[in-house]
């Protein structure tokens, strides 16, 4: 396990490599897309609204001048828009060295996606699901790659109700624990999708992390107690938050499969350390009944490149 303290500075240079980061023009991703264009990586901003994704590019670049920074149109919760900015992405670039899927939303009111899922659902899990899916020739054949998910405390605590996914049944709708299931779909593709990367001999590393408690707009959704007392009180700047995918990303003592999280008290703040994964998270049977359900909702299938 590795417990050696982790900052920004033992990010190593970044130089020729091309990264997406989804959900890069706020929050969390915006700091990952701005530290990994300091040390010298070319990022690919993956966002819904152009305005605020070019907004973003303009303040990396008052910050990093050399920034060497790129655009693709995002919304994961369209699943034609995941489909375009996927064949944007290899129609430009002959190499993708890591793909952060950090994108969410969180708490939001009862919707659905365009295509008809619960919208964390479809968001978090399945939108990701599906870009990962269709950049995955392009990342398999780009030496030492790798893909980072996104997931939360909410989806190490959170539990999946297969028999109602997406909440198609007439059952009150608690958006916390939907948040919570989406998240924990999060942790299972990535041990999944770790091992069949394993199984196909690939070197390719899959790997996860959660930031913590922070403060960003995914917390615009909550109650006055979670946004004003409880998210300071539990929280960390945002750019410490970024440090655990972020170490996840570039450090290169991580393995295939590997969880990280900050290392203090209930994992809430800290700098970035290595965790198990949680038992429920990587039952065999359950994670590939979750990633059979993706790929029947998305019609995206991984088995050419990744036999199941």
């Amino acid at each position: 396990m590795i417990r050696k303290k982790w900052t920004y500075e033992d990010i190593p240079n970044q130089s020729g490599r091309v990264v997406v980061i989804t959900g890069a023009n706020s929050g969390i991703g915006y700091q990952e897309a701005l530290m990994l264009a300091k040390k010298g990586a070319k990022i690919i901003l993956a966002g819904r609204d152009l305005k605020k994704v070019r907004t973003a590019i303009n303040h990396i670049l008052n910050e990093v001048p050399s920034a060497k920074l790129d655009y693709v149109i995002l919304d994961l919760a369209d699943l034609d828009s995941v489909f375009r900015c996927a064949e944007e992405i290899q129609s430009k670039y002959e190499s993708l060295d890591l793909l952060i899927n950090n994108a969410g939303v969180m708490i939001p009111p009862f919707s659905r996606t365009k295509q008809g899922f619960e919208l964390q659902l479809g968001t978090n899990h399945l939108g990701h699901y599906a870009l990962t899916g269709k950049l995955l020739p392009l990342i398999l054949k780009t030496p030492n790659s790798r893909i980072i998910s996104m997931t939360s405390l909410a989806g190490v605590l959170g539990s999946i109700n297969f028999n109602d996914l997406n909440y198609d049944q007439d059952r009150h709708y608690i958006k916390m624990l939907a948040y919570g299931q989406s998240k924990l779909a999060n942790i299972m593709f990535i041990n999944e999708l770790a091992n069949r990367l394993k199984q196909a001999g690939s070197n390719v590393i899959a790997a996860l992390a959660h930031p913590g408690g922070s403060a960003t707009n995914l917390q615009k959704n909550g109650d006055f107690f979670f946004r004003r007392i409880l998210t300071p009180l539990t929280s960390h700047p945002v750019s410490e938050a970024a440090l655990p995918i972020l170490r996840a990303a570039c450090d290169t003592q991580i393995k295939n499969g590997s969880f990280l999280a900050p290392s203090g008290i209930l994992q809430l703040t800290g700098s970035p350390v290595e965790v198990k994964m949680p038992a429920k998270a990587i039952n065999k049977s359950r994670c590939n009944q979750l990633w059979t359900i993706s790929e029947k909702l998305t019609n995206v299938s991984y088995d050419k490149f990744l036999p199941g």
